[in-house]
């Protein structure tokens, strides 16, 4: 054979436009090849002279460090050969020195980055750029992400923008968040993720083991991951969790810095893990639970310790409620347990509890929360606690020198409720707490209690350990609670409200319902205390109480008003960092039958909005002018105002400095805009001040040729 006639490759060509839509990938910002696993994709090679049957042609795919076939790192695949670890490639065309193949991974290949070269005779041809990165593939039904629904995957997999809800289940809103998973470097930071994971080969191929991990990852504890969280209200060495708008600037900046990034709460764990799971192929969404159990000692109990006045203690609980809390659903099919639980599988970044000794949670199937099957890996016995936990609520008095704890209520339907995710292809709240548990009172939620309960062993109804000897013995009673309200015998019934909007720098304007159903003459001990707290219920002030005995002639009602002056509470909202929520608790005492109950309610206060003026379409590159325009409607100075603006496809994450916006001034920012991707897109605005931190706008536009 002379020399000149021994077959080389001359160049690759990657077909990347036909490709990437044809994968639903085109959205990614990279220069590489981006495809999904189980699904073909064709590259054009050009030859030295054209392919005879007796050359040797194979491609090779390498993945990680140092690929070696035995391990199943190095793939070399031939023409019309059997398949190799469920990958083939075919030639689908020649025309002269061009040969066109067809290369179909196979659905459960590892994801993660792989390098291509060519290999021809004795000859190996290195492509420019020879980079292919492999994702989960929801549109591939042998890939057990595989999601049928068409508009489902447009949501869960490619909308890189949405909402995550937060506030309280009395006042619940939307917090809008980009996503960014198809942002310049964030499909880098998720594959440096993955190596950094350690994860096997055979593990990078399931879901369930790549999701635990991320769920470990996006949080730095024990693994110096994506993001710091920190609780302490002082956020001076890093970004306050208040002021981010979406996932883009801390992945990249995680990627640029290969460090921790400063600091997270829950919602940006989850916003974060969102943006991961998307970017690798999975679908994901945001799930806001509201009066969210955080239950350190899996008892299914949360105590909340309240002084004689009424006021919440903070200093005795390890357990606690948070107003709300964010973790987010990935869409699997769980090959590793007994079928029936795949679907949504609950996976939460936030850094509560270890498991198996690092910080990660999940994947732990949410029909098995549903169900009670708690035993089910990962993680389902917190999970279940989180939305079906009781709270006890004790009064703490002093009785000759000593703490006593005296029981005044339990609630059992207060924990887990309004459990929350954006709709499909609608910017609207959905309600799926149904998908978590069977409506309160049914035969279906009994079951399910019992079979948790025979998994969990409930202690009996004693305020923790570390206080029992000061305890009035209740008796060892480990009987799980009944699931229903505790009945009073008069019907008793509270109910919190606020009678004018809660604007900052006005007077709160609260009001304790109380009502009775039975007749006769009833005498009610009212105790009514208002606060300040954090979403993870820390209390950050008190702001008053009362104390009241009103006489009712059953059945009736009377409403009792708690009001709250501004220089009781404007101090404190100026001077911390997180968002406040007002906080009320009510306890009533009929004397006639002793009957008790305790009833809590948190609001958020109300802001002046954001406008956002803007043409409704904009043409691919053409210029146009945004302006955001905020009044101050409230009657106190705005103070180191600042305005965050991020439009993905659009521009960059923006602020803007406004300093002090006076009562009634109004503030004008404008930026001029560049579209650099086709279609529906949006633009997310926040305003942050030391009074305000949570008024947030968003506004869409479409983007045409």
């Amino acid at each position: 054979v002379f020399p000149e006639t021994s077959l080389r490759v001359t160049g690759v060509d990657f077909l990347k436009s036909q490709n990437t839509q044809q994968h639903h990938t085109d959205g990614y910002n990279i220069k590489s090849l981006v495809v999904r696993r189980g699904q073909p994709f064709q590259v054009q090679l050009s030859l030295s002279r054209e392919l005879r049957a007796a050359d040797k042609l194979s491609l090779r795919f390498g993945i990680g460090e140092n690929p070696m076939k035995n391990r199943g790192s190095l793939l070399s695949l031939k023409p019309e050969r059997e398949d190799f670890n469920g990958w083939k490639i075919s030639v689908v065309e020649r025309n002269g020195k061009e040969c066109l193949l067809s290369v179909t991974s196979s659905p459960n290949a590892p994801v993660g980055k792989y390098n291509l070269y060519v290999k021809t005779g004795s000859n190996t041809y290195k492509p420019e750029n020879g980079v292919i990165y492999l994702l989960f593939n929801p549109w591939c039904e042998d890939d057990v992400v595989y999601m049928a629904n068409e508009a489902e995957k447009e949501e869960y997999v490619l909308n890189d923008t949405g909402y995550i809800y937060v506030g309280s289940a009395y006042s619940i809103y939307d917090r809008p968040w980009n996503f960014g998973q198809f942002e310049e470097f964030v499909l880098d930071a998720c594959m440096y993720l993955l190596d950094k994971s350690k994860l096997s080969l055979a593990q990078r191929r399931d879901p369930a083991h790549v999701s635990r991990a991320m769920s470990a990852l996006v949080n730095a504890n024990d693994d110096s991951g994506v993001l710091l969280g920190n609780w302490s209200g002082n956020y001076i060495s890093g970004t306050s969790p208040m002021d981010w708008i979406g996932s883009v600037t801390i992945l990249q900046n995680y990627y640029k810095t290969k460090k921790p990034v400063r600091y997270g709460q829950c919602w940006v764990f989850a916003g974060v893990l969102n943006t991961v799971m998307r970017c690798l192929g999975v679908p994901c969404r945001c799930v806001s639970t509201f009066d969210a159990a955080h239950d350190t000692e899996e008892n299914l109990r949360v105590d909340v310790y309240l002084n004689e006045k009424g006021e919440k203690l903070n200093s005795l609980s390890l357990d606690s409620v948070w107003n709300f809390h964010v973790w987010n659903d990935a869409w699997m099919k769980r090959t590793d347990i007994p079928n029936g639980f795949s679907g949504w599988q609950a996976i939460d970044s936030t850094p509560q509890e270890q498991s198996q000794g690092r910080f990660q949670c999940g994947p732990c199937p949410v029909k098995a929360v549903r169900e009670g099957d708690v035993y089910l890996p990962y993680d389902a016995k917190f999970v279940y606690a989180e939305v079906n936990a009781d709270r006890v609520y004790w009064i703490v008095k002093k009785v000759n020198g000593k703490d006593k704890y005296f029981k005044v209520g339990t609630e059992t339907q207060a924990i887990g409720k309004n459990i929350s995710t954006k709709a499909v292809g609608q910017n609207r709240r959905e309600d799926i707490t149904r998908e978590y548990k069977y409506p309160e009172g049914s035969k279906e939620e009994r079951m399910s209690m019992q079979r948790a309960y025979s998994f969990i062993r409930p202690s009996g109804l004693t305020p923790r350990s570390g206080y029992a000897s000061t305890v009035q013995t209740l008796g060892g009673n480990t009987q799980p609670l009944v699931p229903k309200e505790p009945v009073t015998k008069t019907g008793l019934d509270l109910e919190i409200s606020n009678t004018e909007p809660l604007h900052p720098g006005n007077p709160l304007e609260l009001a304790i319902t109380v009502r009775i159903a039975a007749p006769g003459t009833w005498t009610v001990d009212l105790t009514g205390s208002s606060q300040l707290q954090y979403y993870t219920g820390q209390v950050q002030a008190n702001l008053g109480t009362i104390k009241e005995t009103i006489s009712l002639e059953g059945p009736s009602e009377m409403q009792i008003p708690l009001k709250v002056p501004p220089d009781a509470y404007m101090k404190t909202l100026s001077s911390v960092e997180d968002e406040v929520l007002i906080l009320v608790t009510a306890i009533a005492e009929v004397k006639e039958t002793n009957d008790k109950l305790t009833k809590e309610t948190s609001m958020r206060f109300q802001y002046p909005p954001i406008t956002v003026q803007m043409p409704e379409t904009a043409k691919l590159y053409n210029d146009f002018n945004c302006a955001f325009i905020f009044k101050n409607t409230l009657n106190v100075p705005l103070e180191n105002c600042k305005l965050l603006v991020e439009g993905l496809g659009i521009f960059k994450m923006t602020t803007f400095e406004l300093g002090d916006i006076m009562p009634g001034r109004i503030m004008k920012s404008e930026i001029i805009c560049t579209p650099t991707r086709l279609g529906d897109k949006k633009i997310v605005a926040k305003l942050i001040s030391n009074q305000i931190k949570g008024i947030s706008t968003e506004k869409g536009i479409y983007i045409t040729e």
